[in-house]
């Protein structure tokens, strides 16, 4: 510094040293590279690391857009005044399990329109009545039960009057011919509490009820099928009505849905020997023994 200062700066009078050395900081030349002067020409100088923030701010003006500090943003801030977007609940999705399906059409139907079932209407003062043009007791029950059984599924007129009178004329008619039927009875049994329809559920039911009195044997024969029949149970058999102290009109009408179901498994149960409770247990566990209380 002193010969820079003895051969670049002048000294004048009175000055002193202090002020000659801020003199000399002042004017001379600040090295680029390193305190110690510049790097030879010949070497390569080393890459000068970014800070953090400055890279940000290059990507930021390369894209067009303004970079700020964090937090100095609406964004950011813990504390934000914005307002966010509500967000909306989505309610649970409904099963539809109890919901009634469509119902498939009937044989039933196809023969009565053609004329191959041996039942008409006989219109009365009191009331209408099913007539039968052939003797019940004479009639094949291997082909004319399973039709009828069908039908059940009918909620048109008079399609639906004929299949309800004939189904209950032909068991308590058919006697021992009925448990030769069962296994052909099934599908149609099946398929109508599959409907999910309590109209076409109630019918069935009773009908279920009178088949199983219908014959001591043909409570043991329904056992092995109870697997196609008793889900539908399970569904609908706390389906009642919570009228409070109000009378509750469907009982008498035998409309109600829960009692029915409780009714026919407590049949079932008494009609159906010593492997009826264990099978009825499996499939509705809910269920309560009538014959061991």
């Amino acid at each position: 510094m002193n010969d820079y200062v003895a051969t670049h700066i002048a000294k004048r009078p009175g000055q002193s040293k202090v002020a000659m050395k801020t003199i000399a900081k002042r004017y001379m030349p600040k090295s680029t590279d390193s305190p110690f002067g510049n790097f030879p020409s010949s070497y390569k100088k080393p890459r000068q690391p970014q800070l953090r923030t400055t890279v940000k701010k290059q990507q930021a003006q390369s894209r067009g857009s303004t970079w700020r500090h964090k937090k100095s943003g609406n964004g950011g801030a813990c504390s934000s005044l914005l307002k966010g977007k509500k967000i909306k609940k989505k309610k649970a999705p409904k099963s539809g399990a109890l919901k009634p399906r469509k119902i498939p059409p009937t044989q039933f139907r196809r023969f009565y329109d053609r004329g191959d079932l041996p039942v008409a209407i006989e219109h009365k003062g009191t009331g209408n009545e099913i007539t039968w043009k052939v003797d019940e007791k004479r009639l094949d029950y291997h082909h004319y039960l399973p039709i009828f059984f069908d039908g059940l599924r009918e909620k048109e007129e008079p399609y639906r009057f004929l299949a309800v009178e004939g189904t209950f004329n032909l068991l308590q008619a058919g006697g021992s011919k009925i448990v030769n039927c069962i296994p052909q009875l099934i599908i149609p049994i099946k398929t109508a509490l599959n409907t999910r329809d309590p109209e076409i559920i109630c019918t069935m039911l009773k009908v279920i009820q009178q088949l199983v009195l219908s014959n001591d044997m043909v409570g043991e024969a329904l056992v092995p099928y109870y697997r196609q029949i008793l889900p539908v149970f399970n569904l609908f058999r706390n389906m009642n009505n919570n009228s409070g102290d109000s009378i509750e009109y469907s009982q008498r009408k035998r409309l109600n849905i829960g009692d029915l179901i409780e009714e026919t498994l407590q049949l079932l149960e008494t009609h159906g020997g010593d492997d009826a409770f264990i099978n009825i247990k499996y499939l509705v566990p809910v269920y309560t023994s009538a014959c061991l209380a």
